[in-house]
């Protein structure tokens, strides 16, 4: 968030603070709504209260246009969800992290014990790989086996496809299948 933006929610949120709590104290009674209208009347009538106060509304409804309407999402932020942008002096190679995910859910459908398989990828500012999987398994596996033949692979298979480190592959089972009778 930008710095403009960080100090308009704090004014923002300060000054809903004081209205609401100007709005309790009225509806229990406990501040005098005459008191409180000549106070409103005496600001807005007032020659320099007047346009600060419709200086301040201005700002605040322009800021409230563009919070409304215009994402602050930086490109960088844009690209960093998309996937991994790799540069040499040929061109520019943008891989997906849909690509990755599709890329690391074959290797896991390659082995027999893996049922299902959903993947989810981050990326950090290196362009290093986090891998999580939740696994659905065959009621005949052996999981310290299978999970660690499958990190091996996944870590071999992305290197070898696309050059990225893979610092993590964090593997999840969710459910061992029940056996299927035949």
């Amino acid at each position: 968030m930008k710095i403009l933006e960080k100090i308009t929610l704090i004014i923002y949120s300060n000054i809903m603070l004081i209205l609401s709590i100007i709005l309790c104290l009225l509806v229990f009674g406990w501040l005098d709504m005459g008191l409180v209208g000549n106070i409103t009347r005496d600001l807005i009538t007032g020659e320099t209260s007047s346009k600060v106060i419709l200086g301040a509304s201005v700002v605040f409804i322009l800021l409230s246009i563009k919070c409304i309407f215009f994402d602050s999402t930086s490109r960088e932020q844009i690209k960093e969800r998309q996937g991994v942008l790799l540069e040499n002096e040929s061109g520019k190679l943008m891989i997906s992290k849909e690509t990755i995910e599709n890329l690391v859910n074959s290797v896991a459908l390659n082995f027999q014990s893996a049922e299902e398989v959903t993947t989810r990828v981050e990326l950090d500012k290196e362009n290093n790989v986090k891998v999580y999987i939740n696994l659905i398994v065959s009621s005949d596996v052996i999981i310290k086996e299978l999970s660690a033949n499958l990190q091996n692979k996944i870590k071999e298979k992305i290197k070898m496809a696309t050059d990225l480190e893979v610092k993590e592959v964090n593997i999840t089972v969710k459910k061992v299948a029940p056996k299927q009778e035949a």
